[in-house]
């Protein structure tokens, strides 16, 4: 019986099923030139395997707000999992650094790759806070240092922009479709694929960017633009009149006659604000024109001429054209001027063709709006009044135009079991030692208390039961919490591979093995046995289980479920209240004795 790739151990089924990082740029070499100065100085001091522990985490929520989404943690194991230097790689690496480097540390580089590295996070997805580790990255000092810029790269951005879709997501609404439509305003073609990824993972519902729409299955939308109706002249330019009813019975023979027939009903009417004038008929060519080519999806963006004397009109005179062939209308995008009042009147507009023409559902057209959209917008919009279904944004959404940058950092906590700390001046960029583990505890009504981390071989904090939780660094600011719920929040993503296993699986063929046992530095033990197969080594071998990556869809439903746990007055937009990060009182007491023992003593002359 052969092992199957879904049964190996450890990390041997990850490298067998994961998939390369989604941008190929995403190497060895996307890196800081120090960390391969680094590595060299390591493995000339011969502390390159010094067993290391980093933490990477971030010391303020961005926006002005309270909360981030952690995401990129998915790119980050894949580029874990596939870490290998090539010859090409190594070769450059050479030339760039000093002419004095042992060829020894090329041929190192050349073994290198995460088979010793473990790798814990939060979930991609969760709703994380300052201080508290997203990744805890274990192994030899100087792979784990080559791996600290890219996993900074991978999850910077990623959680910035999918932190800003969620906080669009909350103004906006629930009941209201997200579009983005960022890419032509995003920094390049890697700030438009990661934002339109993420963006999804925040909260929005589909996006403009085929490419991300093949690469990761989100929806995609899109209608036409100001050019498209402005391309077309007169109804001459229409070739192709006929068109079939949505049930495939009949054959609208002249489609463009039927749209002005109806236009001409409108016009008749006298709350139509096009009763005493033309509308614009190239526009309406142009909207006759889509729709013959989209009868079952016609959007038309409505405001290149005037929204309510010719764009609302004559949509309505294409949509009811189709209406009686079957088909039924997406809606309109309004792009430019007065959101608030022309998505009220054109309301307005359609239940009125709907009261006069006995067209059921009519009125509740969907109504889009885009034009350089933000939180701040959004949250006019809501206080004046609007009757808009969907936002199309883009340009303040994809660039994260309100905080460039989340600020990510990846420091060392401990070093061949000696915890380590990096002080300053200012209080808050004072790391917290040693490896830990980080839990989220529950009040009675269902909202997170508190996330406190602890020492790693602290108990667990149980339901039920008291638990003194300190701030980090204040020691005025303490709490009792008695949790109703205890989340463990640090999960196993690559627990490393044994790099004794490939071996293993070698020797089954030079002889049988009867039992292989994996502890720490996944020693091997071998007896004589008969008839023992790879999958009864897999059986035997006792490392850490790995967390399976989600789908993105199940990575954003979790997203969404993490958002609505949350307390609404950590979630406003202006003066939202801190959400507490705490330390055990153990934690606590360690980080300021190792403090005191770190920092020099001055001397006052």
């Amino acid at each position: 019986m052969e092992a199957n790739a879904n049964h190996l151990p450890n990390g041997e089924a990850a490298a067998a099923v994961l998939d390369s990082p989604t941008n190929p740029m995403v190497t060895p070499l996307l890196t800081d030139l120090y960390q391969y100065t680094m590595a060299y100085a390591y493995w000339k001091g011969g502390k390159h395997n010094d067993r290391a522990v980093f933490d990477l985490y971030f010391r303020r929520n961005p926006f002005g707000g309270e909360y981030t989404i952690f995401a990129g943690l998915e790119e980050c194991i894949k580029f874990i999992a596939n870490f290998k230097m090539n010859e090409g790689e190594i070769s450059f690496i050479r030339q760039s650094l000093s002419g004095s480097c042992e060829d020894g540390f090329f041929d190192y580089l050349r073994e290198l790759d995460c088979s010793e590295v473990e790798a814990y996070a939060i979930p991609e997805g969760s709703v994380v806070f300052p201080k508290v580790p997203l990744m805890r990255i274990e192994g030899p000092v100087a792979v784990v240092q080559l791996l600290e810029t890219p996993l900074l790269n991978l999850v910077n951005f990623a959680s910035l922009v999918a932190t800003n879709a969620a906080r669009h997501r909350f103004v906006a609404g629930k009941s209201k479709m997200l579009l983005e439509f960022g890419l032509r305003r995003a920094q390049g073609p890697d700030g438009a694929i990661t934002a339109s990824k993420y963006c999804y993972i925040g909260g929005f519902d589909a996006t403009s960017n085929v490419a991300a729409g093949r690469l990761f299955g989100i929806p995609l939308r899109g209608t036409h633009s100001h050019a498209f109706v402005s391309s077309f002249m007169s109804p001459d330019e229409i070739i192709e009149k006929s068109l079939k009813s949505a049930d495939g019975s009949t054959i609208c023979e002249d489609f463009v006659s039927l749209v002005q027939t109806w236009l001409n009903k409108i016009k008749a009417v006298q709350w139509s604000k096009s009763s005493n004038g033309d509308t614009n008929h190239s526009e309406l060519t142009a909207f006759t024109s889509y729709a013959l080519a989209f009868p079952d999806n016609f959007l038309a963006l409505v405001d290149t001429y005037d929204v309510m004397r010719s764009g609302i009109p004559n949509f309505c005179a294409v949509a009811l054209a189709l209406n009686d062939l079957g088909y039924k209308a997406g809606g309109i995008r309004l792009d430019s001027g007065d959101l608030a009042y022309l998505s009220s009147e054109a309301r307005k507009f359609f239940q009125s063709i709907e009261k006069e023409f006995c067209i059921p559902g009519f009125g509740k057209t969907n109504i889009t709006a885009s034009n350089d959209l933000n939180e701040e917008t959004l949250d006019a919009l809501n206080k004046q009044g609007h009757e808009v279904d969907s936002y199309g944004i883009g340009t303040y959404l994809v660039t994260c135009y309100s905080q460039a940058a989340l600020g990510c950092v990846f420091k060392l906590v401990e070093i061949n079991g000696e915890p380590r700390i990096k002080l300053s001046e200012d209080v808050s960029k004072v790391s917290i030692p040693c490896k830990k583990r980080s839990y989220r505890l529950y009040g009675k009504e269902g909202y997170p208390l508190v996330d406190i981390m602890t020492r790693e071989n602290e108990p667990i904090p149980k339901v039920g039961e008291r638990i003194l939780c300190r701030h980090p660094f204040n020691e005025s600011k303490r709490a009792f919490v008695v949790p109703q719920k205890v989340d463990d929040l640090l999960k196993c993503y690559w627990p490393g591979t044994s790099g004794n296993f490939l071996a293993v699986l070698k020797m089954l063929e030079a002889g049988p093995v009867i039992r292989v046992r994996s502890g720490p530095s996944f020693s091997i033990h071998c007896f004589q046995a008969v008839n023992i197969t790879k999958l009864d080594i897999v059986c035997f071998m006792e490392g850490k289980p790995r967390v399976e990556l989600p789908s993105l869809n199940e990575t954003r439903e979790r997203c969404i479920n993490q958002l609505e746990q949350m307390r609404p007055d950590h979630m406003r937009r202006l003066n939202p209240t801190p959400y507490k990060v705490s330390v055990s009182a153990k934690l606590y007491d360690f980080i300021h004795f190792l403090w005191l023992n770190e920092a020099p003593v001055g001397e006052l002359q």
